[in-house]
């Protein structure tokens, strides 16, 4: 037995594909598997874009499933509550303000009603989704935020600090926007290609970023400073994640072979990755999810039906594989739920919302650690990130270091930012640990916070004394007919104020007729 460990180690050290050999080691997690939900409680009718944009097309919460939808005239998507599962009716509400293809659509991490969307028509827009869900097409989103030049492709919001949005554009320019003033506040203007993606560290103080130029970022926000680069000419990176708080960068890409490929970097030297490791050759990309709390590391291919799911490792071999979930079905994009939307009972460790474009499907798919106990397992639910924010967007924008009651102080570890991330005679990033919950007690707590949108000055483009913002001609029946209720019901409100106006008017000439004639004028 000792000898086949020491052969497997051997193998998985210097082999090109570790990932296929199996690995003799004790972990909790080895037999994690995955099970797809049965067909009523998946969404079904969904016509699922088909844009060939490289993003997900789908974000999910405890509350809600929000999927990027095939529309004329503008973008779309659906919301619809997760209890609302089968077939979903062709003329289900939208919301559709935008007038260009939505590219990305995230939910607020905080304020589980809020959600974030980005087009083509260069805008980013906040939307408020009313409680059990939409009941008619919403059109008008609680705050347009306009600051890029060219289609907005990508938007992230900030983990640990409340109302700050990441907008990644095709003018190849990171914009970071305080929504509670509804304005960008940062630029981050260091790409020389479109940004393919963006990762945040555990408490936010660092942004990982993937680039058309070939080159793996690693940039402080709020001032902008690159503090590692990598030219990767031997692995062309597509998608990066930050591995927690182990102080590494997992990529996603091609190799020189165009097989696909993943490499293992130290955040504090990029010069070289720890490992690259080839998977298959296959032409789709990548999709890498990484879970903090397991510190499982999941591996997606856009185009195929397979997850490969890995343990990462402090020491050598770093990587260890696991198991893969196999389907027929091939994924275009996948949402993840957070934890605390996790079924604790079910020992579900993991939840992917698979889109199915073909069939028009919403297919969840539970990664389950096998128990036989029903009780609470606190081994595999550690304290995790919860739904109350550390900062608010004044605090982390003007460099406080403590949040309200961060992980630190519930027995987390110091961030390993601090230490290189400034020099020795500067003051240390300024950073607040997410606050962490316990998924046992509070997981179906909601959140208390409520979106306020700031007041902003109406913009109007006149023309012949009509506000052509204002008057924006209807596209479908629904809204023509709303529009003419509408109209209706200002005309009728109309009238009872002029006949109001006629009644005091009349007054008023009855008190003036009577002031001529009193016997004191005479």
């Amino acid at each position: 037995m000792r000898d086949l460990l020491k052969s497997s180690v051997l193998g998985s050290k210097h082999g090109s594909l570790m990932s296929w050999r199996p690995q003799y080691r004790s972990s909790k997690f080895r037999n994690v598997y995955g099970k797809v939900a049965s067909r009523e409680h998946c969404f079904d009718g969904i016509p699922i874009t088909k844009n060939v944009h490289d993003n997900h097309f789908c974000a999910v919460n405890a509350r809600f499933l929000a999927i990027v939808t095939e529309s004329a005239g503008g973008g779309s998507f659906l919301v619809i509550p997760l209890e609302q599962t089968g077939r979903i009716e062709p003329n289900y509400p939208k919301v559709c303000g935008h007038q260009g293809n939505v590219l990305d659509i995230k939910w607020n991490p905080f304020i589980e009603n809020i959600i974030a969307s980005c087009s083509e028509d260069t805008s980013v827009r906040i939307w408020e989704i009313p409680e059990g869900g939409l009941k008619r097409n919403m059109t008008e989103a609680v705050l347009e935020l306009y600051g890029h030049s060219r289609r907005v492709g990508l938007v992230e919001w900030h983990p640990t600090t409340n109302n700050i949005l990441f907008s990644a554009g095709y003018d190849y320019k990171v914009l970071i926007w305080n929504l509670d003033i509804g304005e960008p506040v940062k630029m981050i203007d260091c790409h020389t290609d479109v940004i393919l993606c963006m990762s945040f560290n555990t408490d936010g103080s660092l942004v990982a970023t993937t680039c058309k130029d070939k080159k793996l970022r690693v940039v402080e926000p709020r001032s902008g400073r690159v503090l590692q680069e990598a030219s990767c000419k031997n692995h062309r990176v597509n998608r990066v994640v930050f591995l927690g708080s182990t102080k590494r960068l997992l990529t996603t890409g091609v190799s020189r072979w165009n097989t696909r490929q993943i490499a293992l970097w130290d955040q504090e030297d990029l010069s070289m990755p720890l490992i690259e490791e080839e998977i298959d050759g296959l032409s789709g990309l990548l999709f890498p999810f990484y879970d903090a709390d397991t510190h499982m590391l999941y591996l997606a291919g856009k185009g195929d039906g397979n997850i490969r799911y890995y343990e990462i490792g402090s020491e050598k071999p770093y990587l260890s594989y696991l198991m893969e979930f196999r389907s027929p079905a091939p994924q275009k994009g996948l949402g993840v739920m957070p934890k605390h939307g996790l079924d604790v009972s079910a020992c579900e460790v993991f939840r992917f919302y698979k889109l199915v474009t073909l069939k028009g499907l919403i297919e969840p798919i539970s990664m389950i650690v096998p128990r036989r106990s029903e009780t609470y397992q606190e081994d595999i639910y550690p304290m995790t990130p919860g739904t109350e924010p550390a900062l608010t967007p004044d605090e982390w924008l003007s460099g406080v270091n403590r949040g309200k009651a961060t992980g630190a102080a519930l027995g987390g570890t110091r961030s390993p930012q601090t230490s290189w991330a400034a020099p020795l005679t500067a003051p240390a990033l300024p950073r607040a640990d997410p606050i962490l919950m316990s998924l046992k007690e509070g997981y179906k707590k909601t959140s208390k916070i409520v979106f306020k949108a700031p007041v902003r000055e109406k913009k109007s483009v006149v023309v012949n004394g009509i506000d052509l913002l204002e008057n924006v001609p209807p596209r479908t029946e629904n809204e023509l007919l709303r529009m003419f209720f509408r109209q209706q019901d200002e005309i009728r409100r109309l009238k009872d104020e002029l006949s109001q106006k006629d009644i005091r008017i009349r007054q008023l000439h009855l008190e003036l007729k009577n002031l001529r004639n009193s016997p004191k004028n005479n």
